[in-house]
């Protein structure tokens, strides 16, 4: 059985799975024998033609990401091929770039940093985690390992998903939470509901002085209403993902007051990739086995 891995370490940790011959595909030089593939494993960072690799795998019967998103594939995947995502492995990175970030953003740190380089005193008050209300939206597993670390900052956690459930309230409710929210985290799927979900009505509910954290996808969020929002002064905003990606040069983003960015990097970390090179063996030994995979994608996510 050919498979397409996304690493020497993940062929590492498939090498004694008899039958299974590896090939790495990191979106550089595609491998030969594509129409051979039985199992693709994607990297993480999307290779180019996604459409035009999986229509030649003619073989193919499961992709397995090694993102939670599956964006990329959901659209073009051949009928009958299984795919699978990675729930869980980036909880711990994502959850805690989430708090650093929004940390970050209520200390001040990235202008005393600034002021640092300058060599500039600039003591002054600055807001706080404590006693604020922090709103997930999206609350996933990656929320719930949010909302964990948040335990012992004293803050109120409010929950919303797709679905009322108990203690969680459905995506229905959130205009009506926003305006009581001082950190409000986007951690929403990208899906063609939450598109441009952030627009300027979104923005325009939040409080005055809230911060937005959004470690989803860029697309959920309207850039350029956000850009006047931050212009104004009236939010801040941390940003994982943003609309485009990568983010060009120039990009008003970049000089927007208010905003601190990182390029994508909330789950790259060693936590997360030795997780997933857990996962990926588990999975392919169930599927080896014939056994009932985990993280199976059953509707748009």
């Amino acid at each position: 059985m050919k498979i397409w891995v996304p690493s020497e370490a993940a062929a590492d940790v498939l090498s004694d799975l008899p039958g299974v011959e590896c090939a790495v595909y990191d979106g550089s030089a595609m491998p030969d024998g594509v129409e051979d593939v039985e199992v693709w494993i994607p990297p993480l960072v999307v290779v180019p033609d996604v459409p035009g690799t999986l229509a030649r795998m003619r073989s193919l019967r499961l992709v397995q990401t090694v993102t939670a998103g599956v964006e990329p594939y959901r659209p073009h995947l051949p009928e009958g091929v299984v795919l699978c995502n990675a729930r869980g492995v980036h909880d711990a990175g994502t959850a805690e770039w989430a708090v650093g970030a929004m940390i970050a953003v209520l200390r001040e740190f990235p202008g005393f940093t600034d002021a640092q380089r300058r060599g500039e005193w600039t003591y002054h008050h600055t807001g706080v985690l404590a006693d604020s209300t922090v709103l997930i939206v999206g609350h996933g597993s990656i929320g719930a390992a949010v909302e964990r670390r948040l335990s012992g900052f004293e803050v109120e956690v409010v929950r919303v998903a797709r679905s009322a459930r108990e203690g969680v309230h459905a995506m229905e409710e959130l205009p009506a939470l926003l305006p009581e929210a001082d950190v409000v985290v986007l951690l929403v799927p990208a899906t063609p509901d939450t598109a441009g979900m952030v627009d300027a009505a979104f923005l325009a509910r939040m409080k005055d002085g809230a911060v937005l954290v959004n470690a989803a996808r860029g697309g959920v969020v309207d850039t350029e209403a956000l850009i006047a929002e931050l212009k104004t002064g009236r939010l801040r905003a941390a940003l994982d993902v943003t609309a485009p990606e990568p983010l060009p040069e120039g990009h008003p983003l970049w000089s927007a007051p208010g905003v601190l960015i990182t390029p994508h990097v909330a789950g790259s970390t060693p936590a997360s990739v030795r997780r997933t090179l857990r996962l990926v063996r588990e999975q392919l030994g169930r599927y080896l086995a014939g056994e009932q995979l985990i993280n199976v994608i059953t509707d748009s996510y």
